[in-house]
């Protein structure tokens, strides 16, 4: 007589899953990630919070009579510190943006002028390619300078 033995295994393994739904999670995270907008929150924090400590130490001189008062206006200011700051914070972060993008520009640029430099330097033909093409520019730049 035979006997069958059903067993369901999983088709796929249970810890490998999660670590697949993991990274999956990780890579759609960074997919969202804005660097402009999480720069100006952390400025604009930093900003509101050298604020209130001003204003902690302006409420620590005041009597024990004025203490809510005071942290009402502790709490207007930070408000109000995230309001009109939270722009300027921005278009720093913006410009801060730029900035690094056209450094890294300009290195990759040099990075890629010093490597076809240096394959000039032993291989003829690209040295004179290069200065046909330098002699072209300097003819350019003389035309227009007339």
């Amino acid at each position: 007589m035979t006997k069958f033995a059903a067993i369901d295994l999983p088709r796929e393994h249970c810890g490998i899953a999660r670590i697949e739904g993991a990274v999956n999670h990780l890579r759609d995270s960074a997919s969202r990630f804005d660097a402009v907008r999480t720069g100006a929150s952390l400025l604009l924090a930093a900003l509101v919070a050298a604020l209130l400590v001003v204003t902690n130490e302006v409420l620590d001189s005041w009597g024990e009579g004025h203490l809510l008062a005071g942290w009402v206006l502790m709490w207007l200011i930070a408000f109000v510190g995230m309001a009109l700051l939270a722009t300027p914070a921005r278009r720093a972060m913006v410009l801060l943006r730029g900035s690094v993008q056209a450094w890294s520009e300009a290195r990759r640029r040099q990075a890629e002028d010093e490597k076809t430099w240096n394959a000039a330097l032993h291989d003829a033909r690209l040295m004179a390619d290069l200065s046909r093409a330098m002699n072209g520019i300097a003819v350019e730049d003389m035309r227009r300078y007339r």
